[in-house]
């Protein structure tokens, strides 16, 4: 027997229809058209969520996952693991190389050579699988086809959407129905740049996402589920309105889902740029929420000091935590415990068997947009096993616990050498680059600073500055403004040229006729966008290999 798909707008309560098919033992059916569906037997799907997670103990199903994040920011040729702790600085990388092991060289392959990565456990910007014994919102295929993306840089992604149909990224959870063949690029954002637009009791529900199609219109993409992290078992959850924020040519927009279930919600895309879920309550919301743990890194053995962070499970949190980690003058290791719990807004308190220094005593937590995130520090002078309890307060529940054991401690990290960065922000040099430095004759010495000052010293041709454009995504507005352009002008610039390539080469050109003679390089322009974080790799590298004078003409 079966139970028809879902229809957008439906008149009956999500949980009813859980209730239902849980009772019946029912399937249903599931379209490409919804992207919602059961699994095959909701029934044994509900069974296998109690047995897996017991939120007292902290158990929770965390699938294998690649790395992600990735909501992302225009990207490149793209929200930690039990190694290093979704940015953009060399310690993310030190933690990309240790936690996915591999090779940094994929950033910069062509994409003729482009392959999926292996699927990796990432804290920092991984989709954590949810069982909430509560709402049953286990994280699903949604009759979607399961697709591993590509990892660019920084939390970005590339997928291949191979025709009509709907496909769901096994990093993200992002959700894509696609009306042809189309490249789609996503990463993952924060929401410390965007909450400030939410206003009238709106809140975030999810992680936020850059969206943009490759040399295609948004119209490939029918609609985007994005994943949510509330809990719809909430006795007030027919109160709750879902919506997204959507960042449309740099003014906010609140716009209305399509529908929604226990893990997404569903958009119909209107056009691409950040778009993250939000909910409009008036009542407290319970979130499916993560718990992470990070050891400091010492030379004393019996240094047990740690930091435990308390988020919604969002990649756009996990992602800001782990560049809040990596910020720190101490360097920290994630210890790789069962994350997921339920999280109320509400204060909380961190117990320890046997009894450690815990500051502050309690915490509260709260969804309120912060660039900077609370967290306990617990600090040992015996060392492990150490017993972590999270309570909540009012109610006195045990809502995670963790036991850190010897091994835990233990930093496995492979150190590897480091290439040279420009302003703190690590890049990775691909086997074609390392070959090219070793083939390049002995003529070409650059030991005494002729060489590199005549490449260094020489403006950049529009034939040059168009490749750069090509490589440029979405983000070419903020590469705009980073190099002195007004909105006003590239309003002018969009409403003189219709083509794209031809506009971004027009905003390049704009920039080099404000230089003076010699103040137009690739070093220039380089030096320029050193700070912008939504820098694509390729434009990295391709502005980098001019600078050094590598054959990019």
């Amino acid at each position: 027997m079966t139970i028809p798909a879902f229809k957008p707008n439906r008149s009956v309560p999500l949980r009813w229809f859980l209730r239902t098919a849980a009772a019946r033992g029912v399937k249903r059916e599931t379209t490409a058209s919804t992207g919602f569906g059961f699994r095959q037997r909701m029934v044994a799907e509900m069974a296998s969520c109690g047995a897996a997670c017991h939120l007292e103990d902290g158990d929770g199903d965390v699938p294998v996952l690649e790395n992600k994040d990735n909501l992302s920011e225009g990207d490149s040729s793209s929200s930690e693991n039990a190694g290093t702790s979704t940015e953009d600085s060399s310690e993310e990388e030190n933690e990309e190389e240790s936690d996915h092991k591999e090779a940094n060289a994929e950033e910069s392959k062509s994409r003729s050579d482009a392959k999926p990565e292996p699927a990796a456990l990432n804290g920092r910007d991984d989709r954590f699988k949810v069982c909430c014994n509560k709402c049953k919102a286990v994280q699903q295929t949604h009759g979607s086809e399961l697709v591993t993306p590509r990892r660019m840089s920084k939390g970005r992604f590339q997928i291949q959407l191979e025709g009509e149909g709907t496909f769901e990224c096994s990093v993200t959870g992002l959700v894509f129905e696609a009306s042809e063949r189309v490249l789609v690029r996503y990463s993952i954002l924060s929401w410390s740049k965007f909450g400030a637009f939410l206003h009238n009791s709106w809140k975030c529900a999810g992680p936020i996402f850059n969206v943009e199609t490759v040399n295609k219109d948004p119209s490939s993409l029918k609609s985007i589920q994005f994943p949510h992290s509330i809990c719809l078992a909430h006795p007030d959850e027919d109160d709750m309105t879902f919506g997204v924020l959507h960042i449309k040519d740099n003014r906010p927009l609140i716009e209305p889902t399509s529908d929604h279930s226990g893990s997404h919600v569903k958009w119909n895309v209107t056009s691409l740029s950040p778009v993250g879920p939000i909910i409009q309550t008036t009542h407290a919301v319970e979130h499916h929420g993560v718990v992470l743990v990070y050891k400091q890194l010492s030379t004393d053995p019996n240094n047990y000091s740690f930091h435990i962070y308390m988020a919604t499970n969002s990649a756009s949190d996990i992602k800001d935590i782990g560049k809040q980690v990596r910020s720190c003058k101490k360097s920290y290791m994630k210890i790789d415990k069962p994350p997921t719990c339920k999280l109320d807004e509400g204060t909380y308190r961190l117990l320890s068997e046997p009894e450690g220094e815990i500051r502050p005593q309690d915490l509260k937590f709260t969804l309120a947009v912060t660039k900077m995130k609370g967290y306990f520090e617990a600090f040992f002078e015996q060392p492990p096993p150490f017993k972590l309890s999270l309570i909540e307060i009012n109610s006195e529940e045990t809502v995670w616990t963790a036991t850190i054991r010897d091994g835990d401690c233990v930093d496995h990290t492979e150190k590897k050498p480091r290439k040279r960065t420009i302003s703190g922000r690590q890049r990775s040099s691909s086997p074609s680059e390392e070959e090219t430095t070793c083939k390049r004759p002995r003529w070409q010495d650059e030991s005494d600073g002729v060489k590199a000052a005549l490449a260094q010293g020489e403006d950049m041709t529009e034939k040059q500055l168009l490749k750069v454009a090509r490589q440029l995504g979405s983000e070419w507005k903020q590469v705009a403004i980073y190099l002195g352009l007004k909105s006003r002008e590239l309003d002018d610039i969009q409403a003189a040229e219709k083509d794209l390539n031809m506009q971004k080469l027009k905003m390049l050109v704009e920039w080099k006729s404000r230089r003076g003679q010699g103040e137009a390089t690739a070093s220039h322009l380089l030096e320029s966008l050193e700070d912008l974080e939504d820098l694509p790799n390729e434009v990295y590298q391709i502005l980098k290999d001019m600078r050094d004078n590598r054959s990019v003409k």
